[in-house]
C-alpha cells in the first residue's frame, strides 16, 4: 500500500488516472486530498467539501475483476467494506443506498464513484474515489448530507479512518479472490435501504411513482415492484429515490 498525500487538487481520481497513463503505479497506491476542487459523484454531480474537515481519496486497484462482467461487483465490495467501517467506529443506524452511497439515520455521509479501464493486454484497471463526511458540521444546501462527528458528537481523526477502511478493502478484495461475490452480495442486500419497503421515486421524465425495491441486479441495475405487481429495472440516470 502507497498513500501519496496532497493539499489541494481538483481531483483524486483525475490525478491517479493522469499518474497512472504517465508511469507504473503499484496497486493499491492511495491518493488522499486535504482539499479537493473538483470533486465529482455519481451522475455527474459535484462533490463538495470543507477543506481540512473530511476524506478525499482514490485507490488504484487492478485486476480485482475477472472481466468486465463482474464490474458491479467492485461497486458491492466497495459499499460493503465502507458499511463494515462505519459499524466498526459504531456510528448509528448505517444502511446502503443503491449504487454504492452509504448512509447514517437516512443522511448521506459517504459517496463513491468507481472508473474502469479495460487496456488492450486485457488488464482491469479500476480508480475507487471515495468521499468521506468526517468533521464537518454543516452542510449549506445539501439537507440529506451529514458527517460522523455530527452523528456521534465525537471528532474523529482522519487518517485513523482511512486506514481502517484501506485494510477492510484490502481484506475484502483478498476474500473476493478466494471465495468470490455471493457474501459480499448478501450483506449489501441485507443492508439496503428502503429494501421491501414501499417508498416514492421520480423517472428521468420527472413523473414520480410508488414502488418497492427488491434487489439490485449482477449488472447494477435497480429492480423495483411497481404497483400493478410488474417488476422493472432502473439505471442510475433513470430513477431519483424521493426519501
Amino acid at each position: 500500500m502507497h498513500i501519496i498525500k496532497l493539499n489541494a487538487i481538483d481531483s483524486t481520481n483525475s490525478y491517479l488516472k493522469e499518474l497512472s497513463a504517465k508511469q507504473t503505479v503499484s496497486i493499491f497506491t492511495v491518493v488522499v486530498a486535504e482539499n479537493q476542487t473538483n470533486g465529482r459523484g455519481q451522475r455527474g454531480a459535484y462533490w463538495e467539501v470543507e477543506g481540512g474537515k473530511n476524506l478525499t481519496f482514490s485507490v488504484l486497484v487492478k485486476n480485482a475483476l475477472l472481466d468486465m462482467n463482474e464490474v458491479f461487483n467492485l461497486n458491492v465490495i466497495v459499499a460493503v467494506s465502507l458499511f463494515q467501517t462505519f459499524v466498526q467506529l459504531k456510528i448509528p443506524n448505517v444502511a446502503i443506498k443503491w449504487p454504492n452511497d452509504i448512509l447514517a439515520d437516512k443522511k448521506k455521509i459517504c459517496g463513491v464513484l468507481i472508473e474502469n479501464q479495460f487496456k488492450s493486454t486485457s488488464e482491469i484497471l479500476s480508480i475507487v474515489g471515495i468521499g468521506i463526511n468526517v468533521n464537518q458540521e454543516n452542510f449549506i444546501n445539501l439537507p440529506q448530507a451529514t458527517s460522523l462527528k455530527n452523528c456521534t458528537n465525537q471528532e474523529y481523526n482522519k487518517d485513523e479512518i482511512l486506514l481502517l477502511f484501506l485494510n477492510q478493502f484490502q481484506n475484502n478484495l483478498n476474500l473476493y479472490k478466494k471465495e468470490g461475490a455471493s457474501y459480499f452480495w448478501n450483506l449489501y442486500h441485507e443492508n439496503l435501504f428502503k429494501k421491501n419497503t414501499p417508498m416514492a421515486f421520480e423517472n428521468a421524465d420527472k413523473v414520480k411513482f410508488m414502488g418497492i425495491i427488491k434487489q439490485v441486479m449482477p449488472n447494477g441495475l435497480l429492480q423495483i415492484e411497481l404497483d400493478e405487481d410488474t417488476l422493472r429495472l432502473f439505471d442510475i440516470k433513470e430513477l431519483k429515490m424521493l426519501y
